[in-house]
């Protein structure tokens, strides 16, 4: 059976539809869309499909039936009224210096005038004026209400982000240009807006106050993205030829997928979706690699990372949040959860609607988690992508071993060579960094502070067949015996004596303590003692 051809960096309908690219339907809920009301605003990581979606809702309005054959909206649709549709695409409005920025959104507008034959060769007229003008000429000219479609309308002002001022430039052009969309109300069909963050967020629309933002709505929790159900109902054969590549059954690469893709909900009641970016790369490649991750951190996310002091702790473990934590706007906001779960590398995994915080963010799965977990390391210890690859490889296969004294003599090494600066030397930054480097060490199980009835042991590492309780101590507040000391009169092993390997024995357990040398910067003296 031929597999099925997967439309990769491929946004546009037509070319789907006619190239003979797989599509997984979603017209019944463009259908349902299109019906319900006359404004939308819908938040969404970057390549989970809101542009394919933009497009399926312009050929759709344009009343391309033959793109339609086969799907729900043949079914669904009857009239197929033809709309003009005005679209508006500010992904590639990535530089803000004044000229530069004035040209990209002159090109963006000129597109749209030039097909209702508006010769606007005037550089200084606003934007807003613009749009007014090319909605009532679409109307004018066809007698028909207009369709505009907004594709990540929020790419400019999230460019600004870490320049107040400059922020507030971009944001008073882009309100100036979105103002029509209210005003124009009687003449417009049906508006819909894409981005990254909530419109709230960005006080753009401090007059477009009639916005159905449908972002964390159940009906439409599926409108972006692969669900768990249509992978496992309409990719069988895809899925076994990944497992035949991978030397798998057909159940562990479903499982493989699962762990890698799956995980997104973008509500309390969310089905389970799938990264689809990733998930149609690794079907059409038959391997599984970080491909989201890999095509590109978004420069927010940086700025965000670089801006905040993160606890990468927090973040495996994850963040209890109220409904505000989604709408607190990003340029004062006191933490990145905001940013980060509009982005993408949180999303909702619990819901408990009696709690004071009811919803519960994590990592949404293992491609994420390793893709965030490295770049963090990289932001901590300012070392390049290749010089923690080779130091991992080293320490991973001294940890593969058992051999403890070679990984930390790895690691004494590693840490030695970070260029540290005086405000970082603290026990925190120093545990923070060992953290990252054994949770990216795959298949190590890291937890840090781990917590007993006594009290925090560090960190505990477990592996196969043992497991390690560290505690740590800076050379100017104690000693490697203070830390062996500790972790004896807290009784931080006592919960791992019952800890059994797969064949029913018990896992060997050490206690090691490290003391960090604040003046060579990096690890001293330890002890390890198996117990």
């Amino acid at each position: 059976m031929a597999l099925k051809r997967f439309p990769i960096g491929v946004q546009d309908f037509v070319q789907v539809r006619n190239n003979g690219y797989y599509y997984v339907d979603k017209t019944d809920l463009v259908y349902n869309l299109t019906h319900t009301s006359q404004y939308y605003f819908l938040s969404r990581p970057r390549r989970f499909g809101k542009s394919l979606l933009i497009s399926t809702l312009q050929y759709y309005f344009e009343g391309r039936k033959e793109l339609f054959t086969g799907l729900a909206m043949e079914r669904l649709e009857t009239e197929w009224k033809k709309y003009p549709v005005i679209r508006l695409d500010l992904s590639t409005v990535k530089n803000l210096e004044a000229e530069t920025f004035a040209s990209n959104m002159n090109e963006i507008l000129a597109a749209n005038e030039e097909k209702y034959g508006i010769n606007n060769d005037s550089s200084n007229q606003a934007w807003g004026s613009r749009l007014s003008s090319l909605i009532r000429a679409a109307n004018a000219q066809t007698g028909e209400q207009v369709v505009v479609l907004v594709d990540e309308y929020d790419a400019p002002v999230l460019e600004a982000m870490g320049d107040a001022a400059l922020q507030e430039k971009v944001r008073n052009r882009m309100r100036d240009l979105y103002a029509p969309l209210k005003a124009l109300g009687g003449i417009l069909r049906f508006v819909f807006l894409t981005g990254i963050s909530k419109f709230s967020q960005l006080s753009i629309f401090s007059e477009l106050n009639n916005l159905n933002v449908i972002t964390m709505d159940d009906e439409y929790a599926a409108i972006c993205g692969i669900t768990k159900e249509e992978l496992l109902t309409q990719m069988q054969p895809e899925i076994q030829a990944l497992a035949d590549k991978q030397g798998m059954t057909y159940n562990e690469a479903v499982a493989a997928l699962q762990r890698q893709y799956d995980g997104y909900h973008f509500c309390e009641n969310s089905p389970d979706i799938y990264n689809p970016f990733s998930l149609i790369n690794s079907l059409s490649k038959l391997n599984l690699a970080n491909y989201w991750f890999a095509s590109g951190t978004p420069t927010v996310l940086t700025k965000a990372m670089a801006h905040y002091k993160l606890s990468p702790e927090e973040y495996d473990r994850g963040f209890d949040v109220k409904q505000s934590s989604f709408d607190a706007p990003t340029e004062t906001a006191e933490t990145p959860i905001p940013i980060l779960y509009q982005s993408g590398y949180l999303t909702i995994k619990g819901y408990d609607k009696n709690a004071v915080r009811p919803y519960k963010l994590q990592f949404p799965n293992d491609e994420v988690r390793e893709g965030l977990l490295d770049l963090l390391t990289c932001t901590y210890t300012s070392k390049n992508g290749d010089d923690t690859s080779e130091f991992l490889d080293h320490f991973i296969t001294a940890m593969k071993a058992g051999n403890l004294e070679t990984a930390l003599t790895e690691m004494r090494a590693f840490m030695a060579s970070i260029p540290y600066d005086i405000e970082k030397q603290n026990e925190l930054h120093y545990r923070t960094i060992f953290y990252l480097i054994f949770r990216i060490a795959s298949p190590y199980l890291v937890r840090s502070e781990e917590r007993t009835a006594a009290g925090r042991a560090d960190a505990v590492v477990e592996t196969a067949d043992s497991v390690y309780v560290f505690e740590f101590k800076l050379d100017k507040n104690g000693t490697v015996d203070d830390a062996l000391k500790q972790i004896d009169d807290k009784g931080y092993l006592l919960p791992y004596s019952v800890v059994n390997k797969a064949d029913g024995t018990l896992k060997s357990l050490y206690k090691i303590g490290a003391a960090f040398d604040t003046e060579k910067r990096t690890i001293g003296e330890w002890k390890i003692q198996k117990c």
